[in-house]
């Protein structure tokens, strides 16, 4: 089964939070009620300086995937 790169996800015991998921590799779950990262991923040491350089793209791709799906609610 193929996903869409983003997913938004809603969960009524978080009444506040907007999740996304970002289902390609790094996967993690990002809360932009308050940029809480959950990496779905394990890491060592040796992937630290790529993964900091991907994972601010990809946050911001998140955040950016969140509000076009926000836009077209409202359209």
């Amino acid at each position: 089964m193929d996903f869409p790169k983003f997913l938004l996800g809603d969960n009524t015991d978080y009444p506040d939070a907007i999740f996304v998921i970002h289902t390609e590799y790094p996967r993690f779950i990002i809360n932009l009620e308050n940029d809480d990262v959950e990496w779905l991923e394990d890491f060592d040491q040796s992937d630290e300086k790529e993964l900091a350089t991907l994972a601010e793209d990809l946050i911001t791709e998140a955040s950016e995937f969140y509000d076009r799906e926000v836009s077209r609610y409202e359209d």
